[in-house]
């Protein structure tokens, strides 16, 4: 059993009605975007319809030639994203280290970089290898991740902590060269809440009850099930379906079958997934809040720069763009997470376990935690969200993802 330090510790886990038990909904022609996903990504991301339209046909562009364009640079790739450019509109950037094309296709810009992505790869992995040989984060560094826009292994630190971040860096061994410091408003914490009194959805026998949000319909063989963050709880806990208003308790809907998160001073990764016991229905869609389900259709990996959306019990729909992949986050309650996703989408407590998911309808992965809020104006745009990405979940526990139509 996991022991709950803090309102802010791991598995606070509310299941909302994401994915489970929802009204279907009318399905959507591939390639399209539901209009709730629409409206929530101009919204968020402070897009024109003409200016989302050009954006999904360089996020298609990228699915479609991304890797193609990758292999043709070789040793000398240096990554690739999506980019908005000053005049609003979006194009797809390929780095690389060797001369760069004179006539790209179109809506894809060459440019030149100083670092082969495989150099700060290597560095990132140096600094990766600090906790495997049995090291500790040290205080007030909070996470670190190659940055592909700005040609750099990006450790992040508290106000303060340069030192710190300066040493760990030398320690590790890392190319300095290559990594840069980045001072961060505060630290990541798990998205997770809890509330005394109220009944249960998982009681783990402290007087609180815990909270998460479901991310996407699996099965495994013939048993139905879904994943969420492994903070949300231990194998074998019933849950139970959260009703309307919120913290109503529901029916009970499964057990936890599997769930990986570290204890404090550990690391390791952030995945859970869920058995549903027989008489509960489950679709492939995730909860669009009133404004139409969004029907998940496959899970494609999104590139950097992508926009993309997240959907939650606390929060609702919000959306972002990728930052990073592969970032190493140290949570405030003391657990280093590996091999987590970034994103600009904010997040609240309750949220974790939840949907990311391409405005097509792509999978993306489940919700880990973040910092910021969603409330107000969010001073330097210090709100971010990490993610952890969906395939490896279902590698690791054998599982199929749901699919509509």
């Amino acid at each position: 059993m996991r022991k709950f330090v803090s309102w802010a510790v791991r598995g606070l886990i509310v299941l909302s009605p994401l994915a489970l038990a929802m009204t279907a909904s009318a399905a959507t022609p591939s390639g399209t975007v539901p209009n709730s996903l629409r409206a929530a990504m101009q919204r968020d991301l402070g897009l024109t319809s003409s200016q989302l339209t050009q954006y999904l046909k360089i996020e298609r562009l990228a699915a479609l030639q991304e890797k193609q364009l990758a292999q043709a640079q070789g040793r000398n790739f240096a990554g690739s994203w999506i980019e908005r450019k000053a005049n609003g509109s979006f194009q797809l950037v390929v780095a690389t280290t060797s001369i760069t094309p004179k006539k790209p296709a179109a809506g894809v810009e060459f440019r030149s970089t100083r670092h082969t992505l495989a150099t700060l790869d290597a560095s990132k992995a140096q600094l990766d290898a600090v906790l495997a040989r049995g090291g500790k984060v040290p205080r007030g560094v909070y996470g670190w991740y190659v940055d592909m826009p700005t040609n750099s292994v990006v450790v992040s630190v508290g106000k303060g902590a340069q030192q710190a971040g300066i040493n760990f860096v030398a320690a590790s061994g890392a190319d300095a060269q290559s990594v840069r410091l980045v001072t961060a408003e505060e630290q990541p914490r798990l998205r997770s809440t809890l509330q005394g009194g109220l009944g249960y959805l998982r009681n783990p026998g402290d007087g609180y009850l815990y909270a998460c949000s479901i991310g996407f319909t699996v099965t495994q063989g013939s048993t139905p099930g879904y994943v969420s963050a492994g903070h949300c709880g231990d194998a074998n806990e019933p849950v139970y379906l959260e009703l309307s208003p919120q913290w109503t308790l529901g029916p009970k809907i499964g057990n936890f079958a599997a769930s990986k998160f570290p204890n404090p001073g550990q690391t390791g990764n952030d995945y859970s997934w869920i058995r549903i016991d027989a008489g509960h229905t489950s679709l492939p869609a995730v909860y669009g809040w009133g404004k139409g389900d969004v029907t998940v259709r496959g899970s494609t990996e999104a590139a950097v720069g992508a926009a993309i959306c997240r959907s939650g019990r606390t929060s609702g729909w919000r959306c972002g763009t990728i930052e990073a992949k592969n970032q190493t986050v140290s949570y405030s309650t003391g657990e280093t997470i590996l091999n987590l996703t970034r994103t600009t989408a904010c997040s609240e407590g309750g949220d974790s376990g939840g949907s990311f998911i391409t405005g097509p309808g792509q999978a993306q992965g489940v919700l880990s935690g973040g910092s910021g809020s969603c409330k107000g104006k969010q001073p330097n745009n210090r709100t971010r969200s990490f993610y952890q990405p969906l395939l490896p979940i279902l590698q690791a526990y054998n599982l199929t993802l749901r699919t509509g139509t």
